[in-house]
């Protein structure tokens, strides 16, 4: 999260970075062989709600009304303050530096967890993020009349989620990793790049960021002390089936009808219209019903059709050289 005071829309910034956001972007995409959607929707959003195209002007409320300020919240109990403040982004610095992170992070995330599971994920640690910080900035009030420096701030970003991704990843790691050249465990990676991003970079909420790794951490107790099924993934999965229901009807309409070309399958399952397709007794190849000798060995259709009915066994016991030996002679090599 980035801390402001009420400004305008982002302000004139230039527009140079977002190009390399999308080229890094569509290159890690490529080179995955299961691309996580979810990812890739959480990507488009947060870029979308910033790039603000003049179509979702009226749908899209404006930075002044989603700023994260614990006092409006619980004074007015504005929701929409406390859930879209993560989606929003001061400039475009902000913005791409929270996408690479978003990338690098939910792609590992979300191929180990499952698209469903890693949806279900996003949304709980939005919530509890968004909580635990409104949570720290009211106690701070209460006990030590911390107002201006907390409770009266104002933040966006998705580096809060972001925090809580790292100590989801990083949990159960014994490496060490450098963050901004200095060595730490792993597993620690998240409380030092929070100390050292306070230090060095101005302007970062440094509540935004403390409350997605308690996040990050309190979802990990839960899930450990949860053995029952996620009821938000199910949710989420049977909402995710019920969208792609029209598409899998749809491929199931113009789904292309099996060749007959001659080339069948050994061994394979006979298919439904048995008019076009016959199966050697001999080799279990099937066939096409335009031809009268099998493809595979050269034994005859009629010779098929008397062997099932007389001498199956027989026939099923040929040898493999006399296979091979009756293919030969049906390629004449």
């Amino acid at each position: 999260m980035e801390r402001g005071r009420g400004r305008g829309r982002w302000g004139s910034v230039s527009r140079g970075m977002l190009p390399l956001l999308a080229l890094h972007t569509v290159s890690e995409y490529c080179r995955l062989e299961r691309k996580p959607p979810v990812t890739a929707g959480l990507l488009a959003a947060n870029t979308i709600i910033y790039l603000r195209p003049s179509f979702l002007d009226p749908i899209l409320p404006s930075i002044n009304e989603v700023w994260f300020n614990p006092h409006l919240i619980l004074k007015y109990k504005d929701l929409k303050r406390f859930f879209l403040s993560a989606f929003y982004h001061l400039n475009e610095s902000h913005l791409v530096y929270n996408m690479l992170s978003l990338l690098w992070k939910g792609i590992q995330l979300e191929i180990s967890m499952g698209s469903a599971e890693f949806a279900s994920t996003v949304a709980a640690l939005v919530a509890m993020s968004q909580g635990i910080t409104l949570l720290l900035a009211k106690s701070l009030l209460l006990f030590f009349d911390y107002e201006r420096p907390y409770y009266q701030e104002y933040a966006v970003g998705f580096s809060g989620v972001l925090f809580a991704m790292k100590v989801i990843l990083n949990a159960q790691s014994d490496d060490y990793t450098f963050v901004h050249g200095l060595l730490v465990p792993t597993r620690y990676a998240a409380w030092a790049e929070l100390i050292l991003i306070q230090m060095f970079v101005p302007g970062v909420s440094f509540l935004g960021h403390l409350g997605g790794i308690l996040a990050g951490l309190l979802f990990l107790r839960l899930k450990a002390s949860y053995s029952g099924a996620n009821p938000l993934r199910t949710i989420i999965r049977g909402l995710s089936h019920a969208l792609n229901w029209p598409l899998r009807f749809v491929k199931c309409l113009f789904r292309g009808r099996p060749r007959i070309a001659g080339r069948g399958t050994v061994g394979g399952r006979q298919t439904r219209d048995t008019s076009q397709v016959w199966r050697c007794q001999a080799c279990t190849f099937d066939n096409s019903g335009w031809l009268t000798v099998c493809e595979m060995c050269g034994t005859s259709h009629t010779d098929c059709e008397l062997s099932s009915l007389s001498s199956t066994d027989e026939i099923q016991d040929l040898s493999v050289d006399e296979l091979r030996r009756r293919r030969l002679q049906r390629f004449g090599r």
